[in-house]
């Protein structure tokens, strides 16, 4: 076994990599760019160097740099993880000459597979089923209108170098085929350098279903069961997992056995990943055919990994060492189903655009390590596989990949329950999340019954974006807790009645105003008024309806909130003036509208600025008759314990001022005539 490795990645793979080699007693060594000099992978490992700039090209995908930081720390061997250089043939040979175990395939195998219609010929001649198409060399565009032709349309289009979606077109009918050739061939050049590309025919409701194989350098090949992967949006995956719903014994072990004749078909070593494509349309009973072989461990490779017990990275690290597979096919055994969600900073009701910023607040659920016992573990309900932390930052140099929740359970329904569960606890602010939009997709019809196709978003898009809704009372009642809550520890000294918050009036109550905004459009405006009515109980107004409330902090996110004799828990993360409010297991982000906020910015109406909330002035910084410039401070104000600027809303100049330093003020009272210009 290996005595020190290279991790030539970052993220969560890094990090899941660094882990398995801390259990067997293996060094590593992290590779970073400047970008990520803090970065989680980076903490994970024994020693790190830095090996460029930010952007990738500058850094992680220089395979001469990562080499010569691996014989210059003493690793014996080079882990690529997965995307960068794991399917680099190049890079595989150039570790080779090095001395270096390339923890991969052989190059040739990457090779073999590099070229989707390459890959196709060895796959029919080793008899693995193919989808019907042309995966030939001639690229003239009136033979290959003719090869469409003769499949029958639709036609999918498709880059033979491609991936991740790139260089891929539906063609419905003859006449549209030439322009869908000719935009493939463009995108398919700008993406991967050639635009050589197959056409095969496009099954309209497909499943695409993976097989896991695991090979040794002597020739022993297994499968570890399928995955199936049809959840996708941009033909990349969103949801995972393992087994497929439906699949029987026989087809499972026909896939199998076909995916090892591919493996062999290009001498496999390592992980590996056959895909194949299922036809359940128009009556269809599933036929699969070969569409593609990933030559590296999968992003879903836990949901395997839950299923069978075993670590995958350390039968990597095994194999690479020369060492056999560790279980015979006949030793393997499937238990229960596991799911596998990919948390991503990225917005899904724009596009489902990337987003970037920092994880100012990062709460995830209970998450329990995996226990390995003689190649075997215990599955455990939840798992992360994460590369970063609270206070890190998603940038625009890398995928936007927050972490992959993986869930187990004794059956698809429980594992189902425990994927809901784990998605109403993970709560992040800070930057746009797709984790609404998966609890949306696990709790539809469509997934929870397993009636499952590549374009099950695009079918079921309807109740996946639903039309946002006006936020509840109790969302309300638990941001207005939080504010209340938050102004009264900020009070001070509790026996000084002049550092009470608390809205208590001798004679009377007073009603305050609290204005909210969300994302529901004109719906979300909220006027709130709270009344206090002593022993720190509250009388809530909205919409002319009158609500008892009353709360209780339970650290500095959670509260207990009673409405009226409703009992509402729930989390609320503020955020300067926006508060993100976490209630049965959905996520609303108010914006509060202070009036302190816009003290230094109101504008003059009338030459009349006026006080946002009562207050005592402290300082008079102008005198009658001077002329300020905008932004200018004019006078302090103290609220709220807490001292605010008025400033000049424009140039002009002082005609009078109102009040002097000490003077208490109520809200509202004009605090000084100005003359604009």
């Amino acid at each position: 076994m290996f005595s020190k490795i290279l991790i030539a990645n970052r993220g969560e793979i890094a990090c899941r990599v660094a882990e398995t080699a801390r259990k067997l007693g293996i060094k590593t060594v992290a590779v970073y760019s400047e970008a990520d000099a803090h970065a989680k992978h980076v903490a994970a490992c024994d020693e790190a160097v830095l090996i460029g700039p930010a952007p990738a090209k500058e850094s992680y995908l220089l395979g001469d740099k990562i080499i010569a930081v691996a014989l210059a720390t003493g690793a014996q061997a080079i882990h690529p993880g997965y995307g960068f250089l794991s399917e680099n043939a190049g890079f595989a040979e150039a570790c080779a000459k090095a001395g270096l175990v390339f923890i991969g395939p052989p190059a040739s195998a990457i090779h073999a597979m590099g070229s989707k219609s390459a890959a196709k010929a060895l796959m029919e001649k080793a008899n693995v089923p193919l989808v019907p198409g042309y995966h030939g060399d001639n690229q003239e565009a009136d033979f290959l209108q003719k090869e469409a032709d003769r499949i029958s349309y639709p036609v999918l289009l498709k880059a033979s170098a491609g991936g991740g979606g790139k260089g891929m077109r539906i063609v419905e009918k003859s006449e549209d085929f030439k322009a869908a050739l000719a935009s493939c061939k463009r995108e398919a050049i700008n993406s991967f350098g050639d635009d050589k590309v197959l056409v095969e025919r496009y099954l309209t409701r497909p499943r695409h279903i993976e097989i896991q194989v695991f090979a040794d350098s002597r020739g022993e090949c297994v499968y570890l069961f399928e995955r199936d992967c049809s959840v996708q949006r941009r033909h990349q995956k969103v949801l995972e997992e393992a087994p497929a719903p439906g699949m029987s014994e026989e087809r499972r072990r026909a896939m199998g056995d076909a995916a090892v004749a591919a493996a062999k078909a290009v001498g496999y070593v390592g992980a590996g990943t056959v895909e194949f494509i299922a036809d359940y349309s128009n009556g269809e009973d599933g036929s699969f055919y070969f569409m593609e072989m990933n030559t590296r461990l999968q992003v879903e490779h836990p949901v395997t990994e839950m299923i069978t017990g075993l670590d995958l990275v350390e039968w990597q690290l095994r194999v690479a060492a020369g060492e056999n597979l560790p279980l015979r096919q006949e030793q393997l055994q499937l238990n229960g189903h596991a799911i596998e969600a990919r948390i991503y900073a990225e917005n899904p009701e724009k596009g489902f655009l990337p987003a970037i910023g920092t994880l100012r607040y990062l709460h995830t659920p209970p998450a329990v390590h995996f226990r390995v016992d003689s190649h075997v573990q215990t599955p455990a309900a939840v798992r992360i596989d994460s590369g970063v932390r609270e206070g890190d930052a998603i940038s625009p140099f890398y995928d936007p990949m927050i972490a992959k929740l993986i869930v187990w359970g004794k059956d698809r329904d429980a594992a189902l329950a425990n994927m809901a569960a784990a998605l109403a606890q993970y709560r992040i602010v800070g930057l746009a999340t797709n984790i609404g939009f998966l609890q949306r997709l696990v709790a539809g019809q469509a997934f929870s019954t397993a009636d499952l196709d590549t374009g099950l978003i695009e079918r079921n898009h309807d109740a996946l974006f639903p039309t946002l809704q006006p936020a509840s009372t109790a969302t309300l009642a638990l941001a207005t807790s939080l504010l209340l809550a938050q102004e009264a520890g900020d009070a001070g000294d509790a026996r000084d009645p002049w550092a009470q918050t608390s809205g208590w009036r001798m004679n009377g109550s007073l009603l305050r105003v609290l204005r909210f905004a969300d994302e529901a459009g004109d719906a979300g405006e909220y006027r709130i008024g709270v009344e206090y009515r002593g022993d720190q109980t509250w009388i809530l107004h909205r919409d002319g309806a009158q609500h008892g409330l009353c709360f209780e902090r339970q650290g500095d996110t959670d509260l207990r909130v009673t409405l009226d004799d409703n009992i509402v828990a729930g989390n609320v993360v503020r955020d300067g003036d926006i508060f993100h409010v976490f209630h049965q297991g959905r996520h609303a982000v108010l914006t509060w509208d202070d009036p302190l906020a816009h003290a230094g910015h109101v504008e003059s109406e009338g030459g009349r600025l006026t006080a946002p909330m009562p207050g005592k002035i402290v300082a008079v910084l102008v005198e009658k008759g001077h002329g300020v410039t905008k932004g200018a401070p004019l006078l302090i104000m103290e609220a709220m314990k807490m001292e605010h600027t008025i400033a000049a809303p424009a140039d002009g100049v002082i005609d009078e001022l109102l009040y002097a330093v000490g003077d208490q003020v109520t809200e509202g009272a004009q605090l000084l005539a100005f003359t604009p210009g």
